[in-house]
């Protein structure tokens, strides 16, 4: 089970650890490896990011960001941001491996029911794309700062 924790990041399955807001590119790979293969990816606006995949699901991760609109007192060393996506054949239904959000699996429930559930709560650093009716969720992002985008709404 993955588990989101706005604000800190992202407790990894089989108790492989945390991935931190703040760690390192070397410590952030270092407890992925522990789960999956690691590989090297590119992200705008980033100094470095890896993705990795893992059950149905490609976990990537962020670090060394800047701010799009060059404010300096927004940029973050370290790991900044993390994304879970599931892969498109894994869509009609539950993922196999939880992913939750106080206590909500958001891609075991069709996105309606996860949106209902969590709405009360809010997280401004986590992102869940748009969605249709009666689909799941297909990915979410958490970032060490909230994030401008708009609210998830149904299609």
């Amino acid at each position: 089970m993955f588990e989101l924790l706005p604000g800190t990041g992202l407790v990894l399955p089989r108790q492989v650890g945390v991935l931190s807001f703040g760690m390192s590119e070397r410590d952030a790979q270092w407890a992925v490896a522990s789960l999956a293969d690691v590989r090297e990816s590119w992200a705008c606006g980033a100094g470095w990011a890896f993705t990795a995949a893992w059950d149905g699901l490609e976990l990537s991760a962020f670090g060394d960001c800047e701010d799009r609109q060059g404010r300096s007192e927004l940029d973050r060393n370290g790991l900044a941001s993390v994304a879970l996506h599931r892969w498109p054949e894994t869509l009609t239904g539950p993922s196999a491996v939880p992913v939750v959000l106080d206590g909500v699996d958001v891609f075991g429930y069709p996105a309606a029911e996860v949106l209902d559930a969590l709405a009360p709560a809010g997280h401004p650093s986590v992102w869940l794309p748009p969605v249709s009716s009666g689909s799941y969720l297909r990915e979410v992002w958490v970032r060490c700062l909230p994030i401008d985008r708009p609210a998830p709404t149904r299609a």
